[in-house]
């Protein structure tokens, strides 16, 4: 009775730790968007600051997880709990890189204008940020039903991508000078339209942890 309740309040403390990295993804996303859009390094220097508490949250995943694993030795659902707070918190550092990654953008735009308004990137962004929230959300109630739900919010992300590919790629015809901002702006894209991607698989870690299978929601 001691073991099983000492397992489950680690297994809450997986929970509540992949929770915070959720919302320090989020955070750190809508951070790294609104400092593009207004080009405020300050801001953007703050958040590729911040990214230490995740890293240092996915390493505390890591050692509850391993510890229980070894002096635990949880089996079925115990196990994939554990295995899939692995697989999350990946996802979510990585997902929090990409966002400092757009911060790092910022920085380099220093001293620029924009060569136009910010639409499709900040559109981009609310998508996935959704999806996160979608994704933090189905792992915390289990809810298989949000986690494919999200492969259909990624293809919005990626048309929304490809839409704003083209509109840039006109842009650079038409005005050859501005071709460096163009090609850090289409990166901008990319690392959101690969949040999205990392929210889509935490829906399939969620689909593993209740089934016992893993689908490909990213096709």
């Amino acid at each position: 009775m001691i073991q099983r309740k000492e397992l489950d309040h680690n297994l809450g403390e997986l929970r509540t730790l992949l929770q915070n990295m959720g919302e320090h993804v989020i955070a750190a996303l809508e951070g790294a968007v609104t400092a593009l859009n207004t080009l405020d390094t300050v801001k953007a220097q703050q958040i590729v600051k911040d990214d230490a508490k995740l890293n240092a949250m996915e390493e505390q995943i890591m050692e509850i997880g391993s510890r229980l694993i070894v002096t635990q030795q949880p089996v079925a659902k115990d196990l994939r709990r554990i295995l899939v707070s692995f697989r999350i918190a990946s996802d979510l550092e990585r997902m929090g890189d990409l966002a400092l990654d757009v911060a790092k953008v910022t920085m380099r735009l220093q001293g620029q204008q924009l060569i136009k308004p910010l639409i499709d990137i900040p559109h981009m962004a609310e998508l996935v940020k959704v999806m996160t929230v979608e994704a933090i959300t189905s792992y915390l109630d289990e809810n298989t039903d949000l986690a494919y739900k999200m492969a259909q919010d990624d293809d919005q992300v990626d048309h929304l991508y490809s839409q704003m590919i083209t509109e840039l790629y006109g842009i650079m015809i038409d005005h050859p000078d501005s071709i460096s901002q163009i090609m850090l702006l289409t990166l901008v894209g990319r690392y959101i339209e690969r949040i999205g991607d990392h929210a889509t698989n935490i829906g399939e870690s969620v689909v593993y942890l209740v089934t016992g299978h893993r689908p490909d929601l990213n096709q």
